[in-house]
């Protein structure tokens, strides 16, 4: 007999299937936005706690603010002034870094996701001498990291945006970047400087990644500190003296694939994280030729 089953399973469900990162970083957003709306009006000494909040976690561009009080460059990416900043910066984050979370992995995604909210923060110092101090919320700059990665890694993938036919993903994300640039000092209240900063973050590190740079190490160390197992070092093969390699086409192709069905059989083990800088690069190089 067929069972129905019910909304809440299915919701859990679909949220479990989420790459890890993902749905740790959405729940984290939702619940804080959840205590903020209905906790945030109880009153704090002579302000209400929202106020408190945002005074002490958003982010305050001015220099010497931020060199004392560094804890502002990712307490405010988990803050929003509203339901639909909050909606349309999770959307965004689900729509497109499911795809790179699991091209990259949660250690390198993390890197980026992390990289670029950081970046955009810098960036906003960097130029408040031209467009003014204020106070910044919410995760659009390090969401805009990761949309500029998935355009990088995924750019003919077609968009599909309201009332206009698929576009692909390169276009919809250097679009929204124009917009960003257009808009500068229009004095909207929405931190573009933050955004352009995350987006450029963003392309530097998957460059990086893809040009062979290891990101993941960055988070091995803190990982260190609760799971020492998951951070040691990977144990290398001594390399074969007697190997020697030849130019026949058929025999590189051949071995070309060799090299190829190894990588992907440790992907499948251990992770894209598992990887060596060596055999990214590789993998890479190979999925070129392929």
């Amino acid at each position: 007999m067929y069972q129905q089953d019910s909304f809440g399973g299915a919701f859990k469900r679909g949220f479990l299937r989420m790459p890890v990162i993902i749905r740790t970083l959405i729940a984290l957003n939702v619940l804080i936005f959840i205590f903020q709306a209905l906790f945030g009006s109880i009153q704090v000494g002579d302000r209400s706690l929202n106020e408190f909040i945002v005074r002490y976690f958003g982010f305050d561009p001015t220099l010497s603010t931020a060199i004392t009080q560094p804890w502002r460059f990712v307490t405010y990416m988990f803050l929003h002034g509203s339901g639909f900043h909050l909606l349309f910066n999770m959307l965004w984050l689900w729509w497109m870094g499911r795809a790179v979370e699991e091209g990259l992995g949660p250690r390198t995604f993390s890197v980026v996701y992390f990289g670029a909210g950081i970046g955009g923060a810098f960036f906003h110092i960097a130029l408040s001498f031209l467009y003014g101090t204020s106070f910044v919320i919410g995760a659009s700059g390090a969401v805009f990291g990761i949309m500029v990665a998935f355009a990088y890694m995924y750019p003919r993938t077609p968009i599909m945006l309201f009332l206009l036919p698929p576009i692909e993903a390169r276009y919809v994300v250097a679009g929204l970047i124009a917009f960003d640039v257009l808009f500068i000092g229009a004095g909207d209240n929405v931190a573009r400087l933050v955004h352009l900063g995350g987006a450029g973050i963003g392309y530097l590190l998957v460059k990086a990644h893809y040009g062979g740079t290891d990101l993941s190490k960055i988070v091995r160390p803190i990982e260190r500190l609760w799971n020492p197992e998951m951070a040691k070092p990977k144990k290398t093969k001594p390399k074969n003296k007697k190997m020697y390699s030849v130019s026949d086409v058929e025999i590189v192709d051949e071995t070309n694939q060799s090299e190829l069905d190894e990588i992907l059989e440790k992907i499948s083990r251990k992770g894209y994280d598992g990887l060596t800088a060596e055999e990214k690069k590789k993998l890479f190089e190979l999925s070129k030729k392929n």
